[in-house]
């Protein structure tokens, strides 16, 4: 496990650009509107399934050595999705957030696919360092990949990329000259950046304490076992928080703001 989080996060980074070009020019982009500060990160997603060697409290492990603490657990229920976010007692620190699919709850063709999936991944592979920037572990088919992009683009998307950040968030609040998610989303498409608007381009607001948008994911070619396609990989994630009654800032999530966000890895439909 890792000691250092700043080592595990610039890790994260450097694999979820490799796949994710869009997000460097975003980084960029928002960096020209915070005068000389670095861009302050909201949070970091990660996927898996509920299989007991790769599972959620698997990948929490690591968030876990390091000093987080569970702080939020969230059900989708139509994406067949349960999740729980993490906190660092450092505020400065990413919130961490990772859900896991109910594999139990697909038919036994797709259940096959995925257990024959983590069947591949080694005994040891998720308490490695490298475990949450490490890709996939298996070898899986592009039918297979198709097989359960029709139930489960969620699935699908791990089959094709494994173990990596799912996205990166910027946090608005810590804009310095950009006040709103608004402005943020304004100058994004200014600037030709296509945002994921299932949902409404804003997913919450004031009234929940917390408003995120997002980009539509890149599109970048994968190796399968048989063939090379170019699918949906990461995207950029931004968020802004809200006072709660107390005068803090809210720090949790909305699943039903969320369960849109998962929407930014889908395959655009022509």
């Amino acid at each position: 496990m890792h000691t250092d989080i700043d080592t595990l996060f610039a890790n994260l980074w450097q694999d979820y650009l490799n796949i994710t070009p869009s997000a460097q020019k975003v980084h960029e982009l928002l960096g020209q509107y915070n005068g000389q500060s670095e861009l302050v990160n909201d949070h970091v997603a990660f996927r898996t399934f509920d299989i007991d060697r790769v599972n959620l409290d698997k990948l929490a492990a690591h968030f876990l050595a390091l000093g987080y603490v569970e702080k939020g657990q969230y059900d989708f229920v139509q994406k067949k999705l349960k999740a729980k976010h993490f906190e660092h007692p450092e505020s400065t620190q990413p919130k961490v957030f990772i859900s896991e699919l109910l594999v139990n709850e697909f038919d036994k063709p797709v259940q096959t696919i995925i257990r024959n999936m983590v069947n591949q991944v080694a005994e040891d592979a998720v308490t490695q360092d490298n475990f949450l920037y490490s890709g996939p572990h298996w070898q899986v088919s592009s039918a297979d990949y198709e097989t359960l992009l029709e139930v489960s683009e969620y699935a699908a998307w791990m089959a094709a990329w494994g173990y990596r950040a799912n996205h990166f968030t910027v946090s608005v609040n810590h804009l310095q000259d950009l006040a709103t998610l608004s402005e943020v989303n304004e100058l994004l498409k200014q600037t030709g950046f296509t945002l994921n608007t299932s949902g409404g381009e804003i997913k919450g607001g004031p009234e929940v304490y917390l408003a995120q948008s997002s980009t539509m994911a890149d599109h970048i070619a994968v190796k399968f076992a048989d063939t090379s396609k170019v699918i949906p990989s990461c995207f950029y994630e931004f968020a802004q928080r809200y006072e709660l009654p107390n005068g803090e800032l809210y720090q949790g999530f909305v699943a039903a703001s969320a369960d849109k966000i998962f929407e930014s890895t889908n395959a655009k439909k022509s």
